[in-house]
């Protein structure tokens, strides 16, 4: 028999979790690449994908207070609609935010070298990498308590990083209000709901503190004020940035800096001529994927936690730890997969595939909130409908090679869960 996990965060540390899983590679890549997609519609997909997310983030908030367990989408699809459907959103989970972890750490130890100008080959950065996923990994081992006091202090230090660079756009190029003119003029529909779809990947983060259901104190009110929250302080930084961004570089220029983690936003510091801003960036974007590689390792291992109760998989990362209460097998092997991810180096098509592999992953999420029986919901059914439609909407707005993928790796997830059910049902 496993144990439960220890409910110690409140709302101020479900906001940070919250914050600390958004505030990474999405605001200091994603909303270049979106750029270089849609151009100076840019604006107008930061604002779709926040309402699509502002409508997932209630319904994840609703099922979250009325199902306060690990394991987020995959916990809810099993409980109020069916085990496939539960399965493929824990599926979906595992595959996108692994994938996004090894491209944290990667980057991460990038601009840790860029920071005190190493230049390592890259099998240098590979083993680097390695030893800060280890590092980190024991840290998220050794229980929530731990791994949230951590949390406060990496997101502090990006939003104090990000809050300056704002700042010395404000003083130096005035209010950037040629960048919202600008949002609606030659722009490209199909363009803006394909850099709404990778956006959206941006605002999810907010998904963690639902995953961490079991973990929250008071979760049917923590819960849903942490996440309405979250959403609102994270819709005015993206903005806050994408102008700032818009207003020194201008939407081309913005969108070729893609060339490296982090390194969109550093072009934007030194556009500015402020030489603190340059390494204030810097640490910000070093912490900012420290925190992204914190969150996404304990979100990853409560939702194996979750699979393993459920025999999806293995039995053995079911156990929790009686001292710490946290789910120490399931970390480490979250860790391992990271860490084949870091050896491989493949992160090409990674952003767009998270983002489809989100959207589906949300789809799920939103059905479930909308079947869920009405003495749990908090919220009218219009809410989870409307972000059901806006999720397979965007979905397939993303380059069809991607999506055409990820549907593949779906019908890979189901036929290993028809045969996992069927031993099960053997055992019985």
């Amino acid at each position: 028999m496993t144990k439960e996990l220890k409910r110690a965060i409140k709302t101020p540390g479900a906001i940070l979790m919250g914050m600390g899983s958004i505030v990474g590679t999405g605001i200091f890549v994603s909303i270049a690449i979106a750029t270089q997609v849609s151009g100076n519609g840019i604006i107008i997909a930061v604002v779709i994908a926040a309402l699509l997310a502002t409508f997932n983030g209630l319904s994840s908030a609703q099922l979250a207070a009325a199902h306060p367990v690990s394991g987020g989408t995959y916990e809810y699809g099993n409980r109020f609609i069916n085990s496939y459907f539960g399965f493929t959103a824990g599926w979906m989970f595992l595959v996108a935010k692994s994938a996004s972890a090894a491209t944290a750490v990667l980057g991460c130890v990038g601009y840790l070298f860029y920071a005190f100008d190493i230049d390592a080959s890259n099998w240098g950065i590979v083993a680097a990498s390695l030893v800060l996923l280890l590092v980190v990994t024991y840290l998220v081992s050794g229980g929530i308590s731990r791994s949230n006091t951590a949390n406060k202090y990496i997101v502090s230090v990006t939003i104090i990083g990000l809050a300056s660079l704002v700042g010395a756009g404000l003083f130096f190029n005035g209010l950037p209000t040629q960048p919202i003119t600008d949002a609606f003029t030659d722009i490209s529909t199909s363009s803006v709901l394909y850099a709404s779809a990778l956006m959206f990947v941006a605002y999810t983060g907010y998904g963690r503190i639902a995953t961490l259901g079991e973990e929250v104190a008071e979760p049917r009110t923590t819960i849903p004020k942490a996440i309405i929250l979250t959403m609102v302080y994270i819709v005015i930084l993206y903005l806050a940035v994408s102008l700032t961004a818009l207003q020194a570089l201008g939407a081309d220029a913005f969108g070729k800096t893609v060339d490296g983690e982090a390194a969109p936003l550093m072009a934007v510091a030194q556009a500015l001529s402020v030489p603190v801003i340059g390494p204030v960036i810097t640490i910000a974007a070093i912490t900012a994927m420290l925190g992204v590689l914190l969150n996404l390792i304990l979100g990853l291992s409560r939702v194996m936690l979750s699979m393993a109760r459920r025999r999806d998989l293995p039995w053995s990362l079911a156990r929790v730890n009686p001292d710490t209460q946290s789910p120490a097998p399931a970390v480490w092997m979250t860790g391992i997969i990271i860490g084949l991810l870091v050896l491989s180096g493949d992160v090409v098509f990674t952003w767009s595939f998270s983002a489809f592999t989100v959207l589906i992953y949300y789809a799920i999420t939103n059905l479930s909130a909308f079947v869920m029986p009405k003495e749990f919901r908090l919220y009218p059914r219009w809410i989870p409908a409307l972000g059901l439609f806006g999720c397979l909407f965007l979905a397939f707005w993303i380059e069809p090679k991607i999506w055409i993928s990820g549907v593949a790796l779906i019908a890979v997830g189901l036929l290993w869960h028809v045969i996992t059910s069927k031993l099960k049902k053997a055992d019985s």
